[in-house]
């Protein structure tokens, strides 16, 4: 992924206000992003942690996407979980269900989709090797080369994507 920009990361957003959009904090560590290891930018939001962005970019151009995050509340008593972005295999804390407001006047009506994705958002560090999820025993081994699972990370969360979008 391009490195981008403050500007960019704002205007890309289609489910929230431009006031939300300007609010938001960007990820404390955005001077250090691994860029070049990055397929879409995700992270929770620093000043508020019940909201987390992603911005994928698209044909179309970039597309951010506003979630919220679950509260904590009380514990699973699922031992892991699967993300749907990526499939890797987490503790149970691991993934979260995220929801995002619809785009448009849907969205301003309370409608939503959610997904189980990976509760930092590093989907692809977690494809990459470059970060190891905590699971009780070895991790799944993939028959995909990288190229395919980076392939199919970016085709699940274009789906997820499409269905915010197309609020």
């Amino acid at each position: 992924m391009e490195p981008l920009t403050d500007k960019q990361i704002r205007a890309s957003f289609v489910n929230c206000t431009r006031g939300d959009a300007a609010r938001m904090k960007l990820p404390l560590d955005f001077a250090e992003l691994p860029w070049e290891d990055l397929d879409f930018l995700g992270w929770v939001d620093p000043g508020a942690p019940l909201r987390a962005h992603l911005v994928v970019p698209r044909p179309e151009g970039l597309v951010g996407v506003t979630l919220r995050v679950p509260a904590v509340g009380r514990t699973s008593a699922v031992k892991s979980s699967i993300c749907r972005v990526c499939l890797t295999g987490h503790a149970s804390s691991g993934v979260a269900l995220l929801a995002a407001p619809l785009a448009g006047a849907r969205g301003r009506e309370g409608n939503t989709v959610g997904t189980y994705i990976c509760a930092d958002l590093a989907c692809p560090l977690y494809v990459r090797g470059k970060r190891q999820p905590k699971l009780r025993g070895p991790r799944h081994e993939e028959s995909l080369t990288l190229d395919e699972q980076i392939a199919r990370m970016t085709d699940n969360l274009n789906a997820f994507v499409d269905r915010v979008t197309a609020g």
